[in-house]
């Protein structure tokens, strides 16, 4: 290993013993299974704000979408970064506070398969059973996909075995996730979004000087046609730009719906610990995502731009995903202060993969033991067992996880983009109805998720193979279809009883104060 990599690796492992220090730290705040899933509701409001978002941009954010946008273009990385902005601000304007009071409101729910069966009053706990089902087959690829960014990146910086790497920065996740649950994992997310912005600028700048400038790098980009248009995409094999129409415009767009179902940004909804503060919270979410959405998409223009002037290889299908690698390895070259900063780059994308796979650790956890084995189960245990089992599920989870991101070649945004549909079309439709209209009821609600979920397959692997028209991503029919079905089903049933509709009605006083 040469002196930079030395420089850069020291980097990476002074970063990755932050963060189990600070899962020790947080250990002690554990005392019963409530602080470790959702930190007893006492995320301060700029803690809320960070960890929602960094957990929501996986490592895709520094390899999934600056690889996008250095294969084709501006369009398809572009749109899909407008539509995940949007997304977010009407999350956090709508959804927000009104989960915040409802999950205590309805049973003081602790998880968001809790919160839907304690809503509609499911005592038959139909919908736990879902629910629980749909984040442990979305999240442990969604994981995986986390995993396979940390073995992307020690295989392509250092040489390291893809495997070992992959398994190194797993063990390093599960510690200090395992160790000191959601406050833990929520005080790293902070540190890990600061690590992601200062990764994602310093990057930034240092491509578009080594180019010569945003100048050169669009007149270097220009000459490729479609490249830096929003209605048209650069078709890499054939050199020639193909239309990006208006329904592929949509179709990407619809990225911003699934925020309506994702279970480790709604969680933090529901652990602020002062609801007013969520306004605060909206505003640094809705900037830093605004910002690291459009610095992300001009990284993958400006790594492009270097590999034309000859400054970094050229890459080719899923090796697109380690551009930001290649600009660090390049920075790292250029004396050592640079390489102790390329390394803050490279922990950077620790971060991003770690912010996401803790959160998603925690989910899928708390979905095994407080949802199936408690509340499906019916299996009561003293607090020091069930917090064991709760680590034990965070353990198992991840080596499954890890089993399943063995493959290198695996793409990270492709196995973001199907996880994603999957929790966007399951439970983003049941969210919003089951906090806006009384009229639903628990019928409704398992078609919802029923119907959102298994549309997501049958759309990605029968119908939008067919191409032409068919060709849309999945979230956007799911989500519809399970719109229709929540409404068709609910008013096809019984209406729900007066304890239902009187919680919801305190919600909405609740509101009007």
């Amino acid at each position: 290993m040469n002196g930079a990599n030395t420089f850069m690796m020291f980097s990476i492992v002074a970063y990755m013993v932050a963060v189990i220090i600070i899962g020790f730290v947080y250990a002690k705040r554990n005392d019963q299974v409530g602080d470790f899933y959702l930190g007893g509701r006492k995320l301060g409001p700029i803690v809320t704000a960070m960890s929602a978002e960094a957990s929501d941009m996986s490592s895709w954010l520094l390899m999934g979408l600056p690889g996008v946008a250095y294969l084709s273009g501006f369009a398809d990385a572009g749109w899909t970064a407008i539509g995940l902005a949007i997304g977010t601000y009407v999350n956090w304007l709508v959804v927000a506070r009104r989960l915040r009071r409802y999950s205590v409101v309805a049973g003081n729910a602790i998880t968001l398969p809790e919160f839907f069966s304690n809503r509609y009053h499911d005592s038959g706990k139909l919908l736990t059973w879902i629910a629980a089902l749909v984040i442990l087959i979305f999240f442990i690829p969604y994981t995986a996909a986390g995993f396979a960014s940390c073995g992307k990146l020690f295989n392509s910086l250092f040489g390291v075995d893809y495997t070992t790497a992959m398994i190194v920065g797993a063990v390093v996740v599960v510690a200090y996730t395992a160790i000191g649950g959601f406050l833990a994992e929520s005080a790293t997310d902070l540190i890990q979004g600061i690590i992601m912005s200062i990764a994602l600028l310093g990057i930034l700048i240092f491509g578009a000087v080594v180019v010569g400038g945003f100048g050169a790098v669009f007149e270097e980009s220009s000459s490729l046609p479609g490249y830096l248009s929003m209605t048209f995409t650069h078709n890499v094999a054939s050199g020639k730009a193909e239309s990006y129409g208006l329904v592929t415009i949509i179709s990407t767009m619809a990225w911003g719906l699934g925020y309506f179902g994702m279970p480790h940004i709604l969680l933090r909804f529901m652990a602020i610990g002062d609801e007013k503060k969520l306004v605060f919270s909206r505003r640094i979410a809705v900037t830093w995502v605004v910002v690291s959405l459009t610095v992300a998409v001009l990284i993958g223009v400006v790594g492009h731009a270097m590999s034309v002037n000859g400054s970094i290889p050229l890459l080719e299908g899923t090796a697109s995903e380690t551009i930001i690698i290649r600009m660090s390895e390049l920075l790292s070259h250029t004396g050592t202060i640079s390489a102790l900063i390329a390394g803050v780059v490279l922990s950077g994308i620790l971060a991003a993969t770690m912010s996401t796979s803790d959160s998603q650790l925690l989910v899928a956890s708390s979905s095994v033991t407080e949802n199936l084995l408690k509340d499906c189960f019916g299996i009561k245990l003293p607090a020091d067992t069930t917090m064991h089992i709760a680590r034990a599920a965070v353990i198992t989870v991840a080596i499954i996880a890890a089993f399943i991101a063995r493959d290198p070649d695996s793409s990270i945004f492709v196995i973001v983009s199907f996880a994603w549909a999957g929790f966007g079309a399951a439970f983003g439709p049941v969210m919003l109805f089951a906090l806006f209209w009384r009229r639903s009821n628990v019928y409704g609600a398992v078609a919802g998720m029923v119907s959102g979920g298994v549309t997501v397959f049958v759309w990605k692997y029968l119908v939008r193979p067919l191409g032409g028209v068919w060709d849309i991503y999945e979230l956007l029919p799911a989500f519809i279809f399970a719109c229709v079905a929540i409404v068709v089903v609910s008013l096809l049933t019984e209406a729900p009883g007066k304890e239902i509709t009187d919680e919801f009605d305190t919600v909405i006083k609740m509101g009007n104060q």
